[in-house]
């Protein structure tokens, strides 16, 4: 017998495919994993189109399209008042999850701490322990999921070598104000921690709210790897293209192990996105329609038994479930999916310790008459 030992004993499919195959199984309306339903812009699809048919179709450089990079440095200086070399400070990633991974990888050595504020995006844990750390885990409760920043600073150690960050955040739909981001200053000053700050949601924010990205603090700035993703903002998942900014030492470490992962990434795709992004309504007009989306899905719930939780940012709704059932989280999601044709995502799935707030996640990145049908579904119960 061949022996051999997981690096990941505990963990088996994800719920996010568990979700949605049995909403295929039965026909459900998903509302579980976090894509859209409907189309990227036709202009986009047909900028790609033009790449391909231009001959843009073998590998591009190891970093990323110099004129995409380009782009995103005059970007992300407009937005957040901070200039980073797109020479050196600027990678293209195949989406914001290889990102994470590649940026976890970069710090994260054997025996070193890696603190986590969940409930959590389901990669960060795995990321971490892979590399040969340990998760410490600062829980969020429902309604507010605020930060007990004290409780935080509680858990550095000397072994404490990241922070891992959400903001618009992933599933609970918070966001990290001022307050917090002077606390999270507070809590890495005078040590060597350095931080994650997954910012992929940051152009789907509501209410009159701003993102207040990492990159504009200069505390946090020189010591985070920030991570987007163009697949949030252009509707496009599939496509897998994202990118990570960094000060030059941090990025010239990412790169080493990013090229060494998948060297490089879509060629035609950064050709489109960097004349797509020359236009900036864009990307700053998505919050008009996704504020559109999360009010309608919003009004069309107030005739449930559902109680909604706030949300300041990204395309994900939290409903609570406990006027109608006191079953486990999992178990509700997946009776609803059979019983009444929709899916959602168990709030326990974002916790290590599987913390059961009778919570479910819906997606509202939906057409219209997607969320209508859900509703109408949920309304029966």
């Amino acid at each position: 017998m061949l022996n051999f030992i997981s690096k990941l004993p505990h963990v088996n499919q994800s719920i996010f495919s568990a979700m949605t195959t049995l909403c295929s199984e039965h026909q459900a309306v998903n509302l579980s994993q976090g894509f859209p339903d409907f189309e990227t812009p036709n202009e986009l699809i047909n900028l790609v189109y033009r790449k391909m048919l231009s001959g843009h179709n073998q590998y591009a450089p190891m970093a990323g399209l110099l004129r995409l990079r380009e782009i995103l440095a005059e970007k992300i200086e407009h937005l957040h008042g901070y200039y980073y070399n797109p020479e050196s400070e600027i990678t293209i990633t195949a989406g914001g999850t290889q990102a994470i991974f590649t940026a976890i990888a970069t710090i994260i050595r054997p025996g070193d701490e890696a603190i986590i504020i969940e409930p959590a995006y389901d990669s960060y844990a795995p990321c971490v322990k892979i590399m040969g750390g340990f998760v410490k885990s600062i829980t969020l409760e429902p309604p507010g999921y605020h930060i007990n920043w004290q409780l935080l600073r509680r858990l550095i150690s000397s072994q404490t070598k990241l922070i891992i960050i959400n903001s618009p955040h992933n599933p609970t739909g918070t966001i990290l104000d001022e307050g917090d981001m002077q606390e999270l200053i507070k809590s890495v000053q005078q040590t060597d921690i350095m931080i994650v700050s997954d910012e992929v949601y940051e152009h789907i924010i509501f209410d009159g709210h701003t993102h207040l990205s990492v990159s504009h603090y200069p505390e946090l700035q020189e010591r985070s790897f920030v991570i987007s993703s163009f697949g949030k903002i252009f509707h496009n998942t599939g496509w897998k293209v994202g990118y990570c900014t960094a000060p030059s030492k941090l990025m010239g470490e990412f790169r080493k192990i990013h090229q060494f992962e998948i060297f490089s990434v879509n060629t035609p795709i950064q050709y489109a996105l960097a004349d797509y992004l020359q236009e900036e309504e864009h990307y700053l007009q998505l919050v008009d329609l996704y504020t559109e989306k999360r009010n309608l899905f919003s009004h069309l719930l107030q005739g449930t038994k559902f109680k909604l939780l706030p949300c300041k940012g990204t395309y994900f709704l939290l409903a609570q479930y406990g006027d109608i059932s006191d079953e486990p989280d999992i178990n509700f999601a997946k009776r609803l999916i059979k019983d009444y044709g929709v899916g959602s995502i168990p709030i326990s799935s974002f916790y290590t310790q599987n913390m059961d707030y009778k919570t479910l996640r819906f997606c509202f990145a939906k057409k219209d008459d997607t969320l209508k049908e859900a509703a109408e579904r949920l309304s029966k119960i």
